[in-house]
């Protein structure tokens, strides 16, 4: 079964009926998100399963991530535990292609975006393996097997180096923000 889909303009026109979760990281969140938007983390959603339960019995759901992906996994998860949601096509990044308002946090320093985490960590370990293979051969294999990773996640759009990314520190939801919006979702 296909999730329910609402495109940005769609969304717009709903946001003031729609509960929003935000599945990117913590950092992503920051980076700037929907108005409204409650940032609970892919890695923590099963832990927020009741609360969500809460928030769709009261009103509608969007899940929302930059492109759609992660989302599409969150609606998958919510609907085999019977919570209705829908998805937002193509994301945030579709959101502000479309010139839809976006909140960021203020007072705080801005993570960096995944994607460019993820390209960070790929090009070093790319340049890495170049350079040691001028002295060991074999180290060229680095290069080719984050060569090989990068063709894998585009054809599955799927990304394993984003989800090692997700678990570093400053990519984790801070236990008391998680608690306020799980508090917030069920009050």
């Amino acid at each position: 079964m296909a999730p329910t889909t609402l495109t940005a303009d769609q969304a717009s026109a709903r946001l003031h009926e729609l509960t929003i979760i935000d599945v990117r990281t913590p950092g992503e969140y920051a980076s700037g998100h929907l108005p409204g938007a409650h940032n609970i983390p892919l890695d923590h959603l099963d832990s927020a399963l009741p609360a969500l339960k809460t928030a769709a019995d009261r009103g509608n759901l969007l899940v929302v991530c930059a492109s759609g992906a992660r989302s599409a996994t969150a609606w998958r998860r919510l609907a085999d535990q019977g919570i209705t949601a829908a998805t937002l096509t193509g994301g945030t990044t579709a959101w502000t292609q479309l010139g839809h308002d976006i909140h960021r946090l203020s007072g705080t320093r801005t993570p960096w975006a995944m994607d460019r985490q993820v390209r960070l960590a790929a090009g070093c370990l790319v340049l890495t393996g170049l350079i040691a293979g001028r002295r060991r051969h074999a180290a060229r294999w680095l290069s080719a097997g984050v060569a090989g990773g990068l063709v894998f996640s585009a054809l599955t759009n799927t990304c394993g180096m984003a989800k090692i990314l997700a678990r570093l520190p400053h990519n984790q939801p801070r236990a008391a923000h998680l608690d306020a919006t799980l508090a917030d979702l069920t009050g």
